[in-house]
């Protein structure tokens, strides 16, 4: 009998952070046997974010937890349409978005987002705007549950989103929960994303395993990592 081959975590980022976010939870994997790589998520658009993960699935050529933060939930709801490497889905504090639905809109379903006060515009080479959280903001908006030392190392080498990525819709046929089971990681005190709106989303996907992390912010995989490691190691093991 052919043993199944093992599936390995891909961890995605989302706006304002980098891939250096998951080592907490990279550590808690690895010591659990489940290998992970984490991506750095371009944040450019959707469509061209999508396809460069897509790549990155298909050069490790075995199958696939994909894992996204924030974002990076529309960003693996589009790169997990259709592939069959992509065994299921993982939303930490994430989007979930159906069809003609953008991460600026989903974050104005509920109230609760205190992200645009905190946001520094500034025009791109390529065409409209793109945004950073102001270095005196990001604690209390970001990650208000980590300390103050972590938090500023956090703003300094956050990533900027473009507006075009906050406002493009999935270009694919339909979201890719839809047709793979999904698992959310919520985060009570989440100032970007309402955690109203992360148990609609999660609700709406039928989540095989919901699980809300009380007290946790906006980077809960920084602040929480057993938590969510442990979601994700229990999703690569019912793909067995």
């Amino acid at each position: 009998m052919n043993t199944p081959e093992k599936s390995v975590a891909i961890l995605v980022h989302g706006a304002f952070a980098e891939s250096a976010s998951w080592n907490g939870v990279i550590e808690r994997l690895d010591g659990n046997g489940l290998p992970a790589i984490a991506v750095g998520n371009p944040l450019r658009g959707l469509a061209d974010d999508a396809a460069y993960v897509r790549d990155v699935i298909a050069g490790i050529g075995r199958p696939v937890v994909l894992v996204g933060h924030s974002y990076a939930g529309m960003v693996i709801t589009q790169a997990a349409a259709g592939n069959e490497a992509v065994r299921s889905l993982v939303y930490v504090a994430a989007f979930a978005p159906d069809l003609e639905e953008s991460a600026l809109l989903l974050s104005s379903k509920f109230e609760g987002s205190t992200l645009g006060d905190a946001l520094v515009p500034y025009p791109v080479s390529s065409g409209g705007n793109e945004f950073r959280i102001a270095n005196e903001k990001f604690h209390q908006q970001f990650c208000a549950d980590v300390d103050a030392d972590t938090a500023a190392l956090m703003a300094a080498t956050q990533r900027p989103v473009t507006e075009r990525a906050l406002t493009d819709n999935l270009t694919v046929r339909e979201p890719a929960w839809r047709e793979k089971p999904s698992r959310f990681v919520l985060a009570e005190l989440d100032r970007n994303i309402p955690v109203a709106a992360q148990r609609f989303m999660a609700e709406r996907a039928s989540s095989v395993d919901t699980r809300e992390i009380a007290g946790a912010s906006h980077a809960v995989a920084v602040s929480q990592p057993d938590a969510v490691a442990a979601l994700i190691v229990d999703a690569a093991n019912d793909d067995r």
